[in-house]
């Protein structure tokens, strides 16, 4: 009863709306993104101090206060200070409204983040993990075990706890002082030889991505190390034409073949084109501190902590910066596709919706931005494109009109009169089958005609769509709880030139998502390039200090 008389003069209002309701029939939205307005009545009676409350109850708080630093949270932004200094014993009005707050509001980050996504991420769409957190408190409190209740609200999944994982090894390299940095300088090529090169070497042995070179003991033991030599390039600006006797096994200043292998190794992780060289963007992601990498991990956990807590029997994530496409089954990733996203100035927007069909042999209704960015220059240098790439014109009342007849050097870009279909065929923007989950942003997967990109390792070449390498076997995946529809099917409707729209049994819910710290089954977590510069604005928010618990 003390509990319940203490919520009840305690609201808490989060982006303008409470979200902790002040009756148990109405428990509020949910939704938790801030900090708290309100504290408890001065007259409500304590639960946390005094000679009949129990002491654990305090404690145990005081253990997920200082445990929130491994959810990448700040323990000092829930009153850490000011809870440890307290003798339970004693009874205090005041500090019995600073523990509620400090637990609620720490149940509320872990459950749906400390942040509205929207904030950060506008077009955000996915459903919010929502929970009554005053009968979440009552129930915590009458199992005893505060410390539990609130570490069970934060995400259950893999990729989350690998992700707390490998925040604490990144913390244990920076209080070691982390990891060295590289000079700036001309591009660094195999066969280069130069204190930078050492700098290098240095950096990747610090990370774990190189294996220290042999003392000159084992040297003397090995072979004469002609395999681990490389060319020199003379075109590289560190070129030095290294005498080979200086350059063998043990030379910490020659770019040898391990070390390549290992810069394309960090290249092929971080999504960076994968050449061997330590040019100006590979430069700029070996030399993020191991403190910016902490404070990467700690963005992305708050990312995770914005997703629902059902994403779906079967569903499948976009990473952007990283890509990629999952398709997931019961938890188990199933597929996995190389993928194709948008330009920086043509980024694809993160947000989710339910894919309700797919297209075989789709037109390509090209979208008037893309119609005079793209396709009004192209026509106007080569007018004979607009019927060699199977372009088809229509005029504002939907007529065909023939573009034989139209001088596209007179057409106006600001007031573009016509409306352009690409039939479908094997040059088609959209390939031979699109996969659609109805949106506002006219975004969907698809597969593309440009089918040479997905050797890059860097893929960012779209107009904000997803293009897919190897579409038809996703399309088998999406299809398989569809009856009426086979792999075979679609194959033989793709032989043939006709648009097919197949609507889909159930819908398979889509998540666009953007993430640069990800779990790598083989190395635990792998750092990816921040492609649209996401990342420091949700960090600078994540370290300042909360105003309401100033």
């Amino acid at each position: 009863m003390r509990l319940a008389a203490l919520l009840a003069g305690l609201a808490i209002v989060l982006g303008g709306a409470p979200v902790m309701a002040q009756s148990a029939a109405d428990p509020g939205p949910g939704a938790w993104y801030g900090q708290t307005d309100r504290v408890a009545r001065a007259d409500a009676s304590p639960v946390w101090t005094g000679p009949a409350a129990d002491p654990a109850q305090l404690k145990g708080l005081v253990t997920a206060i200082r445990a929130s630093a491994t959810h990448g949270l700040n323990p000092q932004d829930y009153h850490l200070a000011e809870l440890e200094a307290v003798d339970s014993l004693r009874s205090d009005p005041a500090i019995d409204a600073l523990a509620t707050r400090a637990c609620l509001s720490l149940a509320g980050h872990l459950l749906a983040g400390r942040f509205d996504p929207v904030r950060f991420e506008p077009d955000w769409t996915a459903p919010r993990r929502t929970r009554d957190l005053r009968a979440w408190l009552e129930q915590a409190m009458a199992d005893g075990d505060i410390a539990a209740s609130l570490d069970a609200l934060a995400p259950d999944e893999p990729g989350y706890a690998a992700l707390r994982n490998a925040l604490l090894r990144h913390e244990a390299i920076v209080e070691a002082g982390g990891w060295p940095s590289i000079a700036e300088g001309p591009e660094m090529r195999p066969g280069d030889r130069g204190p930078r090169v050492a700098q290098l070497r240095a950096r990747l042995e610090a990370s774990g991505d190189l294996a220290p070179l042999p003392s000159p003991t084992e040297a003397d033991g090995q072979a004469s190390g002609a395999s681990d030599l490389v060319t020199p390039d003379p075109a590289s600006p560190d070129h030095t034409s290294p005498d080979p006797a200086d350059s063998g096994p043990g030379d910490p200043e020659f770019f040898d073949a391990p070390l390549q292998a290992a810069v394309e190794a960090f290249q092929q992780a971080s999504r960076l084109e994968i050449d061997g060289r330590v040019g100006s963007q590979t430069l700029h992601e070996l030399n993020l501190s191991a403190g910016h990498r902490v404070s990467q991990i700690r963005a992305n956990l708050e990312r995770y902590r914005w997703l629902p807590a059902d994403m779906g029997r079967r569903h499948i994530r976009v990473n952007i910066p990283d890509f990629s496409l999952e398709a997931r089954h019961e938890g188990v990733v199933e597929r996995r596709h190389d993928a194709i996203v948008g330009l920086s100035y043509r980024p694809t927007p993160v947000f989710s919706a339910e894919m309700t069909y797919i297209v075989v042999n789709p037109w390509w209704e090209t979208p008037r931005s893309i119609a005079v960015r793209n396709e009004l220059p192209l026509f106007r240098r080569d007018p004979g494109a607009v019927t060699r790439l199977g372009f088809q014109v229509l005029d504002r009342d939907g007529n065909v009109v023939d573009p034989a007849m139209i001088d596209w050097n007179t057409v106006s870009a600001s007031d573009f009169p016509y409306r352009l279909r690409q039939a479908p065929g094997p040059l088609n923007a959209l390939g031979e089958v699109k996969l659609i989950f109805p949106n506002r942003h006219n975004v969907y997967l698809h597969d593309t005609s440009n089918r040479e990109l997905f050797a890059h390792n860097r893929r960012c070449y779209s107009s904000g769509c997803v293009r897919l390498r190897d579409p038809f076997e996703l399309a088998d995946w999406v299809i398989a709880e569809t009856p009426e529809l086979t792999p075979e099917g679609l194959r033989e409707i793709a032989a043939g030139n006709t648009e097919t729209r197949l609507p889909l049994a159930r819908p398979i819910p889509v998540y666009i998502l953007y993430w640069t710290a990800v779990h790598d089954p083989s190395t635990g977590i792998r750092f990816i390039a921040d492609l649209y510069q996401r990342d420091d604005e949700l960090i600078a928010a994540l370290e300042a200090t909360p105003s309401s618990m100033e």
